[in-house]
């Protein structure tokens, strides 16, 4: 027998404003093409004032126990990957617990950037396969908005804000390939890359800083990188490309989304692509991704899933998984 970390529920939250590319034409020299032509994106969601990060963790919280028919003392441990906490500390993951009403367990932050979700599920997966935890909630949310230059348009009309969550559970396999559940984890990081995407302030700098990011060079790590990791991925779990049922990457770009998907020797029609309608929600997008693509009927029980990110660090990775 073997411990598999199996899918037990999703869920997601996107904040009721709704900001078209249409919104920045007013303040910065951009058009909706010029947008969509070079991302995709079309629209994207921005938390109201006083919203924050962990309201947004909560919500898709409690939307993902609704679907898996559990209650927060059913938990054993939650995980929030954001970059934008609602504060330095406590962690935006207790905050949550508490809101949740859930008094047992563990909750703690983890912070990749936009491969934070992919960071925090493989932490979930090590946790269950251990033994250390049975059931454990894993979020994604971040409120991208609050970190904007509202003048650099190479960077502000393509985050947006949401969150993620979804809950996994300890189950048994036989070892195989076709057991449900997490099936292999492939991490990396780069610290040298730092000042490709990054924020200009901290805490320990006594500074506010804004998001920075050398988009062209993004793009020639993320296409070679992320479909690396994927491979990776599937040769650890003897998965060949042709087996997978779902791509779910981070949703940054649709030019990379695609790249990587050719790289991969898959067709569009096998990516969940959310891009269009939420922008880059950073470390929220995947399992925003994973939420509606189940919601939409796509991803179903038994569908093999790779889903893969990068983010400022650089770090990167992916997580294969069965449905």
């Amino acid at each position: 027998m073997t411990i598999r970390a199996q899918v037990a529920g999703v869920g997601h939250y996107l904040p009721e404003r709704v900001v078209p590319n249409a919104e920045f034409e007013k303040t910065l020299d951009t058009t909706d093409e010029w947008i969509r032509t070079r991302s995709g994106i079309e629209r994207r969601h921005f938390a109201a004032e006083g919203e924050t990060t962990s309201d947004l963790a909560t919500r898709a919280a409690q939307a993902a126990l609704a679907d898996a028919g559990l209650e927060p003392s059913d938990l054993d441990a939650l995980i929030v990957a954001t970059s934008t906490p609602d504060l330095t500390f406590p962690s935006a993951a207790t905050m949550v617990q508490a809101r949740l009403g859930m008094e047992t367990g563990f909750a703690f932050d983890v912070q990749a950037v936009c491969a934070g979700f992919v960071f925090a599920l493989a932490n979930a997966n090590a946790l269950i396969v251990s033994g250390a935890a049975k059931r454990i909630m894993v979020i994604g949310a971040e409120t991208f908005s609050r970190i904007m230059d509202w003048t650099d348009r190479g960077t502000c009309v393509l985050f947006g804000d949401g969150a993620g969550a979804l809950i996994l559970e300890a189950g048994e396999g036989d070892g195989s390939k076709d057991d449900r559940g997490v099936l292999s984890v492939d991490l990396h990081s780069d610290g040298r890359y730092r000042e490709l995407l990054y924020v200009d302030g901290g805490v320990s700098t006594n500074s506010i800083g804004y998001l920075r990011m050398e988009g062209k060079e993004v793009f020639r790590h993320a296409v070679a990188k992320l479909a690396a990791t994927a491979e990776t991925a599937m040769e650890k779990a003897g998965v060949e490309p042709s087996e997978i049922d779902w791509i779910v990457p981070h949703q940054a770009n649709i030019r990379i989304i695609a790249g990587t998907a050719k790289k991969l020797g898959l067709p569009m029609s096998r990516v969940v692509v959310t891009v269009q309608d939420h922008g880059n929600t950073s470390a929220a997008s995947i399992p925003l991704a994973l939420s509606v693509g189940k919601a939409q009927g796509d991803i179903k029980p038994g569908d093999l899933v790779v889903t893969e990110a990068i983010g400022g660090g650089l770090a990167w990775g992916s997580v294969l998984l069965r449905w």
